[in-house]
């Protein structure tokens, strides 16, 4: 009985294989097949634009206001996304695609990276056009997430007929991998310390949350930096964070599970009373009840391991805070 079962599951096993190289094949079949062909952009580039992206990157580069201003290199995309409405221009050969990854049981989607050329700036007033293609479908891939296949289009922007810059974007198409049943928590994973930040871990190890401090324009930086990003001094020393802060932005973590974490959980991205931002969890609260501007008060956490101790920097929700 024993021999027939694993007969059979290899009988199985052999079918699937033979069935993943069949829709591979097909797959490929879309590589260098159109994705969007004479797409419009939904607007022109513009100063709202542009502003509600300088603050939200917290980008003060002067280039990107006033009379001559120009567009972040890195917006882009920006100008090419079908927004909440979604696009209107997409090919047959896209759809076709997802729709057989679909129907394989590749449901899920995750975006990966970009790759981005810039050729020239563009400026307020641009009208921009694009075409896209699908330039490539990689063989099937397991990952933590799942197996799937990465799919990798690039977009090709102009304005005044004139080519702009090139946005290259690759998402992975999986099917999520199955929960392994709860075993003992697995270690906490630990920072990357190097000659740039201990200090930093240093100050987190004694309960204290050091902001660099330019030496010789008094910007304060925070992550740490070898040098300041406004007049490039190499000279610093530090100030203590007084811990008060509010929530800036955050996203609630569902995936991938990490075995050291219990998702879903609040990843915020806190903006200190100093000025600068960290990326810290958000505790004291249901992950479902954080929300921008709640104000929050910095503690230290201690998790302990069979590598023994670790103290990292989190952010409270004050009892009352989240009303």
């Amino acid at each position: 009985m024993q021999k027939l079962k694993e007969q059979r599951l290899k009988e199985q096993g052999l079918k699937e294989a033979e069935g993943d190289e069949e829709l591979s094949v097909r797959l490929k079949a879309y590589e260098g097949c159109p994705a969007v062909v004479g797409g419009v952009g939904k607007d022109r580039v513009n100063e709202p634009m542009i502003r509600h992206w300088c603050e939200a990157m917290g980008d003060t580069n002067p280039a990107y206001a006033g009379p001559d201003a120009v567009a972040p290199p890195t917006m882009l995309q920006a100008w090419t996304m079908g927004g909440l409405s979604g696009h209107s221009g997409r090919s047959e050969a896209y759809d076709e695609l997802f729709a057989a990854l679909d129907a394989a049981g590749y449901t899920s989607v995750v975006a990966t990276d970009c790759e981005q050329e810039y050729l020239r700036p563009l400026r307020p007033g641009d009208e921009i056009t694009f075409d896209s293609v699908i330039e490539s479908v990689s063989e099937r891939k397991t990952t933590k997430l799942g197996t799937g296949y990465f799919i990798t289009t690039r977009t090709d922007v102009r304005t005044g007929g004139e080519p702009a810059g090139t946005h290259r974007f690759r998402i992975l198409k999986y099917a999520p991998a199955r929960c392994k049943p709860k075993g003992p928590r697995s270690r906490r994973p630990r920072p990357v310390v190097n000659r740039d930040n201990a200090g930093f871990w240093q100050g987190v190890a004694r309960h204290q949350l050091l902001i660099q401090r330019c030496g010789d324009c008094g910007t304060l930086r925070f992550p740490w930096l070898p040098g300041c990003s406004a007049c490039g001094s190499l000279e610093w020393d530090t100030v203590e964070a007084s811990g008060e802060g509010s929530v800036y932005s955050y996203v609630v973590m569902h995936h991938p599970r990490f075995e050291a974490f219990d998702p879903p959980y609040a990843v915020g991205l806190i903006e200190l009373a100093e000025g600068v931002r960290i990326v810290s969890n958000v505790v004291g609260v249901p992950y479902d009840k954080v929300r921008i501007g709640l104000p929050v008060r910095l503690e230290f956490a201690r998790f302990d391991d069979e590598d023994g101790e670790l103290v990292l920097p989190v952010f409270r929700v004050p009892e009352g805070g989240e009303d």
